[in-house]
């Protein structure tokens, strides 16, 4: 898919700076898992998780030292030797990873897991979701659950450089399926990166949750928030949350969710 294949390239330009901008955020403390997801995840001490989307496996580390027994999945080459390359350098021998995309890993992967972990900027990388929810399905054992923390459908659909104006404007419609393109990659652990389009799909909250119960998934839990896992422009960091907002939204408009969904039984 010529998307995925544009995707793959433009991702892998961000792979070494990543790892640089990570290592040195974990060995400084300044890394970490969000208030919300910490709060939602409690105890996985012994749990066997598998982190789809996991970039150069910064958060799959903070997982795998929160005791579970992580595996982490990425469709960039790069990025999977960085990921190794990170748990080296921290001691982790509690995790491993692997290189596949998404829409091809239940024809390669068969294991079961308690826990996988999908979290902050992945859903909108992956052109189904209906593709995306058997996945979950297939790599579920029957008492594992999934849990989703990613940017409310209603954020993507606003223009965020006018946010930080106080202006609401609708720059992508809300039920677009088409992807949006952009001629750069990242932002938000290094500098921008240019020359090779990226692909990025919208979604909607029925899309999310369909994809699940059609895979034969029971939603737990679908939570909102105010706040985002990112500075967008002009957002005020609040404190050692790992979360940003505007300070003239207080309590107007959702920037995020997190999702809970277990096998039906």
């Amino acid at each position: 898919m010529k998307e995925i294949d544009a995707n793959k390239q433009a991702w892998s330009q961000l792979s070494e700076a990543h790892y640089e901008t990570f290592k040195k955020r974990l060995l400084d403390g300044t890394h970490y898992l969000n208030k919300y997801i910490r709060d939602d995840l409690c105890d996985i001490r012994g749990k066997n998780l598998i982190h789809l989307q996991c970039n150069t496996g910064a958060d799959s580390i903070l997982l795998a030292q929160m005791g579970a027994n992580v595996t982490g999945v990425d469709f960039v080459p790069d990025n999977i030797f960085y990921a190794n390359k990170l748990a080296a350098d921290f001691n982790i021998d509690n995790i491993s990873f692997f290189e596949s995309d998404i829409m091809e890993l239940t024809a390669k992967h068969e294991s079961k897991y308690d826990i996988v972990f999908v979290s902050e900027g992945a859903l909108g990388w992956l052109p189904s979701l209906d593709v995306w929810g058997l996945t979950v399905r297939q790599l579920l054992n029957d008492n594992g659950y999934l849990y989703v923390f990613d940017s409310h459908p209603f954020y993507l659909m606003m223009d965020e450089h006018k946010f930080s104006r106080y202006l609401l404007e609708v720059e992508a419609p809300y039920f677009n399926k088409e992807p949006v393109m952009d001629d750069y990659t990242g932002g938000y652990a290094s500098e921008r990166k240019y020359g090779a389009k990226a692909y990025f799909w919208p979604y909607t909250v029925s899309d999310i949750i369909n994809s699940l119960t059609a895979a034969g998934m029971h939603i737990d839990y679908f939570n909102e928030y105010p706040e985002l896992f990112f500075d967008a422009g002009g957002m005020t960091q609040l404190g050692d949350s790992g979360l940003y907002n505007y300070v003239f939204n207080d309590n107007k408009y959702p920037m995020s969710f997190s999702l809970k969904a277990t096998v039906w039984k």
